[in-house]
């Protein structure tokens, strides 16, 4: 049988003519979403960050470690914030991130201020670099626990129970900053300075009572700034830009200083909003029991 409108007079098979008329189908891949695997991927850079610090301080190259730390922490910024905005948050998310946490912001500074300066007390100068490394394993579990908590008030939303892993990192790493800036300006008093195992060994183990505190510290999730004060601040944001270009090391070791001279004002906000909640509380207990009173 000929195919009717063949100019050749071919013949076609039935079963080819249904073929061709058979729409395509795409096929169809079951898994997870990319906004729920992108996360993932930047905490798993986050990782190799971390490790490839540790590789560098074997190596001494000391700068190039805190190099990997700091884009460790600014990658730890970056991907719970991506998962938020693309809706891609996940129990799994959750985990793999305190993992990566504890490595890069335990682990790795902890190795590093070893190698820096307390390897020279031999077995005793490993006591602060595992205390720190211990205290950053409890905080980053009791952050976990919290998840699945009853819900805290509202006044609790703005703030983190004990310093934050990569806060705590850079507080901790704070005698490498003097170290570092000491070889760039020529003053060798600093340099032995940020050496002193002692120096090293007080700095550590105050930054791991401080990630196992129950110190209220802002997490500058939620935080408003005042009209007034928003001009002041882009400007101390450039010039403090400016700074890190010219002075990175300086910069960073005065950002730990900031940070932790800024303790003691989040704790005054945090009982502040506490009174205030509880005084709120007082009084729609009073006007309960008033309305109890008033109805019998």
């Amino acid at each position: 049988m000929r195919a009717p409108g063949s100019p050749d007079g071919r013949i076609w098979p039935v079963r080819r003519r249904r073929r061709l008329k058979r729409p395509a189908h795409r096929p169809r891949y079951k898994g997870p979403s990319f906004n729920r695997v992108l996360p993932n991927v930047l905490t798993m850079l986050g990782l190799c960050a971390g490790l490839t610090g540790i590789r560098f301080s074997l190596d001494g190259q000391f700068d190039a470690a805190v190099i990997a730390i700091m884009v460790a922490a600014v990658i730890d910024g970056l991907d719970g914030r991506i998962a938020r905005l693309l809706k891609g948050t996940s129990r799994f998310g959750a985990e793999f991130d305190s993992l990566a946490d504890f490595l890069c912001f335990g682990v790795a500074p902890a190795f590093l201020l070893y190698l820096w300066s307390l390897h020279r007390l031999g077995g005793v100068g490993f006591i602060p670099s595992l205390m720190f490394a211990v205290c950053m394993a409890l905080r980053l579990a009791r952050f976990n626990a919290a998840l699945d908590s009853a819900p805290a008030p509202k006044y609790t939303a703005g703030f983190f129970t004990g310093v934050p892993a990569p806060a705590g990192a850079l507080v901790a790493l704070f005698p490498i900053f003097l170290g570092l800036e000491s070889r760039l300006v020529g003053m060798q008093w600093l340099d032995t300075l940020s050496h002193n195992p002692a120096v090293v060994a007080l700095v550590l183990i105050g930054t791991a009572l401080l990630l196992v505190s129950t110190l209220p510290v802002w997490s500058f999730k939620n935080f408003k700034v005042p009209a007034p004060a928003v001009l002041p601040i882009l400007l101390g944001t450039g010039v403090y830009a400016a700074f890190m270009l010219a002075e990175p090391w300086a910069a960073l070791a005065l950002a730990g200083v900031i940070y932790v001279g800024m303790l003691p004002f989040s704790t005054r906000s945090f009982r502040r909003l506490r009174g205030e909640a509880e005084a709120m509380r007082m009084g729609e207990d009073a006007e309960t029991d008033e309305t109890e009173t008033t109805a019998a």
